[in-house]
């Protein structure tokens, strides 16, 4: 039997990310065209949290919310689940359906690395049936 590969094999390398201080609507039209749902939000080049499109629709939602004054700052989400680049893919696809997290910030050496998101999993597991459980 294979060993379970690590999450580096199947993550989103040098993902697109979003400053802390940059307006909703600059990072909406990012997530836009860059056709991405998640942008890892960062402070002085320091990973610091996770931005998504969902995030953005609520706090636009709002009555009276100009998206062009409101900062990534007030809407992101602090402290995301972050793994090694080495973290087993089993654990990580657990964990994030056990959570329901969308995504998952790879870092290593305190750099971000890599974003694994749901759509990547689906991606490993056509890979894991076409490849591995291939009668």
């Amino acid at each position: 039997m294979k060993a379970i590969p690590t999450i580096s094999k199947f993550m989103t390398t040098l993902p697109h990310t979003v400053g802390i201080e940059q307006s909703l609507a600059k990072a909406g039209k990012m997530m836009a065209e860059y056709r991405v749902r998640h942008l890892p939000v960062l402070q002085g080049g320091k990973l610091i949290g996770i931005l998504s499109d969902r995030d953005v629709r609520l706090v636009e939602s709002f009555r009276d919310v100009d998206p062009e004054k409101v900062t990534v700052a007030e809407a992101f989400t602090p402290e995301p689940y972050i793994v090694s680049p080495n973290a087993s893919l089993s654990e990580v696809c657990s964990e994030m359906s056990r959570r329901k997290y969308g995504c998952v910030l790879v870092s290593d050496n305190d750099h971000l690395v890599g974003i694994f998101t749901w759509i990547d999993a689906l991606n490993a597991f056509e890979e894991l049936l076409s490849t591995r459980l291939k009668p």
